[in-house]
């Protein structure tokens, strides 16, 4: 008889249990990681009415899977420059609400007589809410578009990489088991350090890998090197003593800056989509039924914290931020929940053995009351922020305005800030790249060259070479390198007050510089030589070789430069031509298999005539189809549609797309909005915009035409073309070109 494995048998259980419960929920419209915890609950070993998992240590390995590739599209959706982006006002609303949720945890759990152990990994838990949760949400009460939306993804965003710095802090505090302050500074150096380090690595080196190999890169080949990289990184952060699911976020954050993002956000998809259910089904497994009736005072206790520790800590971030009173309670009442990070931080507890049995079902349980309650706090910010604005004190909404107005204006930039802000960043990142390349000798090329080559005086001499080499061009960058020079000038030009200062900065600069070159040499020979030598090095070499290692380190930063800036000016190329004519703009909808559109010819559909709308492209899968009237839409198509705002917002309406828009320029290099000025030469002057040819010929459609200082958008098939038309022709613009030679018309 054949032998099934158990881990196989587990698996399809879970699976099919999963499928079961997440049908369920989608026909009640309740979110699917709730229908996943109930599943893993009904074959947990705590439900004995159905058949249940027998080997709970290998779908452990399963979950912790889940975890590193739920946390590497997590990474993905993050990106470091979003979070530069996000401003003063959410990076202020995020750490304070999380601060203040981590005291209340604490506070909750101490005065049920927990350990405090568990009161420390519960302030974990309350302070990170749920992404998948509060996009859901905005999603189905359409308010995406919202002012106060913007900050709550902001604060997200935030919450994020304040996650990953809990994960790390509470990995220490689990080890240690006590609040040494000192080994907790030192863990979160030792993450600042690698996290600098990773990335600025990874995006030097990455994005020209996958540029370079971009015609390899099939959707087969782009996957399997999208997960290798995840788990070489995965690799790399357990052996520095990280979590594996740092490794893969900080892996997702490095790929989000390439323009293969969205590509391997979509390849990643389905596997995240799986072993995510995998781990969620795990979490619902532990549950204890028991546990839960026995601990009903703490959850409902925890669920209050919970929702008003959330409005109170996130109203007053934003508050301090300097934001109108409303927009503070709809962001409260918005981030009033907790979700997957909190499962994952729970989970650590368990793993490393420090928190009490109680404290995951208890944290799953408030996670799926506040997920029920989430949709309805947000209906209910708005009455809120009413009630608070007739019934609070008059003075109190005055000072709030007043403050709010000015924290608006204020622009507190100087020479100084200016110049200290760039020569603090130059420091961190050349010395995070310094110690990093010391490292490297240490451990890497010095045992190297004693072992193989000589460990006399010839090995010391060609490891000193060789670590210099690596050394040089960041070293001449921390040392010599002139920053923000408008800003030098100035202040150096204020002889009374700056150059005493600013001379100061340069010796301290040439000083530090000076001992990473003793720490080399240090390893490599006798201490009391090291600085002597190092002074006579570093001037020798800066002196002989400046230029050329400006030269060298110029072409590092532009490519880094490059590298880092890569989707983003990928992107606005794609936006170079104006959105015109007049008021309409291109758009980008794709279609989900539910709507109304896919499975219908344009022709059927009449979206032109229905809703004064022009589809302009159709993109499914590589092809990008130019769209006719006997041309059908399917699911997942990407089409492009040109018109108002007004008519974008009434055409998503009515098909009820739930993936969101996102205005761009042209969705292919080829695909342009392109302005044509018609003389009597013209080819098509004197015909109907039927019998032109120029959908035939360009791939094109004209969205709009000018004549006579007369607008018609969406002109008529019918409509006559005559000389000193201006016509807006979208299509592919060498074909357009092709087809209206230079020598017929003018263009613009």
């Amino acid at each position: 008889m054949i032998h099934l494995p158990q881990l196989i048998s587990d698996l399809g259980l879970i699976l099919a249990a999963a499928a079961i419960t997440t049908l369920i929920f989608k026909k009640i419209r309740q979110p699917l990681v709730l229908g996943y915890i109930i599943a893993g609950l009904l074959v947990g070993p705590h439900f004995h009415f159905l058949p249940t998992v027998a080997d709970e240590k290998s779908i452990s390995i399963w979950a912790e899977i889940g975890v590193i590739f739920l946390l590497f599209n997590l990474g993905l959706e993050f990106s470091f420059k979003k979070l530069a982006k996000v401003g003063g006002t959410a990076s202020v609303t995020g750490i304070t609400e999380a601060v203040i949720m981590l005291l209340i945890g604490y506070v909750t759990g101490m005065s049920m007589g927990w350990s405090t152990m568990d009161s420390i990994f519960l302030g974990g838990i309350l302070a990170i809410s749920s992404t998948t949760i509060i996009i859901r949400a905005f999603e189905e009460l359409q308010i995406k578009h919202k002012k106060f939306a913007g900050l709550v993804f902001g604060v997200l965003i935030v919450e994020d990489l304040v996650a990953i710095l809990l994960l790390v802090l509470l990995s220490t505090l689990a080890v240690s088991k006590q609040f040494a302050g000192t080994d907790m500074l030192i863990s979160i150096l030792k993450f600042a350090f690698f996290l600098i380090l990773w990335f600025l690595g990874g995006i030097f080196l990455i994005p020209t890998f996958l540029r370079v190999s971009k015609n390899l890169m099939k959707d087969e080949t782009l996957l399997i090197v999208s997960l290798a990289l995840c788990l070489l990184m995965v690799i790399l952060a357990v052996n520095v003593g990280f979590s594996p699911a740092l490794g893969a976020f900080i892996m997702g954050s490095i790929l989000a800056e390439t323009t293969l993002a969205e590509e391997i956000e979509h390849l990643t998809k389905s596997v995240k989509d799986l072993f995510a259910a995998v781990f969620f089904v795990s979490v619902g497994m532990m549950i204890d039924p028991q546990v839960l009736s026995d601990y009903a005072m703490p959850i409902i206790i925890i669920t209050l914290a919970t929702i008003f520790g959330k409005l109170i800590s996130t109203m007053t971030g934003a508050l301090l931020s300097g934001q109108p009173l409303r927009i503070a309670v709809q962001a409260g009442m918005s981030l009033a929940q907790i979700g997957e990070f909190s499962f994952i931080i729970a989970t650590l507890g368990l793993t490393l053995k420090v928190t009490s049995d109680f404290l995951y079902p208890i944290a799953v349980a408030v996670s799926a009351v506040t997920t029920f309650t989430t949709p309805y706090l947000i209906r209910l910010s708005d009455p809120l922020a009413d009630f608070l604005e007739k019934h609070l004190p008059a003075r109190w909404l005055n000072s709030i305005n007043k403050y709010s107005s000015s924290t608006a204006g204020i622009t507190t930039t100087n020479d100084w800030k200016i110049l200290l802000k760039a020569y603090i960043s130059n420091a961190v990142i050349h010395s995070v790249i310094l110690i990093g390349i010391l490292f490297i000798t240490q451990r890497f090329i010095h045992p190297f060259v004693s072992e193989n080559i000589d460990e006399g005086v010839r090995g010391s001499i060609i490891t000193t070479f060789v670590s210099f080499i690596l050394m040089a061009p960041f070293l001449w960058a921390f040392a010599l390198r002139r920053i923000q020079r408008k800003a030098y000038s100035h202040l150096w030009l204020n002889k009374r007050f700056s150059r005493g200062p600013l001379i100061t900065l340069e010796f301290i600069r040439v000083t530090l510089a000076t001992l990473y070159i003793a720490f080399l040499l240090n390893i490599i020979f006798d201490t009391y030589i090291a600085v002597g030598v190092a002074l006579i090095v570093i001037a020798l070499a800066f002196i002989i070789f400046s230029k050329r290692l400006q030269s060298f380190y110029n072409r590092i930063e532009q490519r880094f430069l490059y590298n880092l800036n890569d989707r983003e000016n990928n992107t606005q190329e794609r936006n170079k031509n104006e959105l015109v004519p007049w008021d309409t703009h291109l758009s980008e909808i794709v279609l989900s298999p539910e709507s109304v559109l896919a499975g219908k010819s344009l022709q059927e559909l009449a979206i032109r005539e229905k809703y004064g709308l022009n589809i302009a492209l159709i993109e499914r899968g590589k092809l990008n189809i130019s769209p006719g009237p006997q041309d059908i839409l399917m699911p997942h198509d990407k089409i492009t549609v040109i018109g108002t705002d007004e008519q974008m917002e009434h055409f998503s309406e009515v098909i009820k797309q739930e993936v969101s828009s996102e205005e761009v320029a042209s969705t292919d290099d080829n695909i342009e909005l392109t302005k044509v000025v018609l003389n009597s030469s013209s080819p098509v002057t004197g015909q109907s915009i039927k019998l032109s040819g120029l959908r035939e010929n360009t791939q094109g459609i004209i969205v709009g035409i000018e004549r006579n200082k007369e607008r018609h958008v969406n002109p008529d098939s019918n409509f006559i073309l005559n000389a000193g038309d201006i016509m807006w022709i979208v299509g592919n613009k060498k074909k357009i070109n092709t087809f209206l030679s230079p020598g017929r018309i003018t263009g613009s």
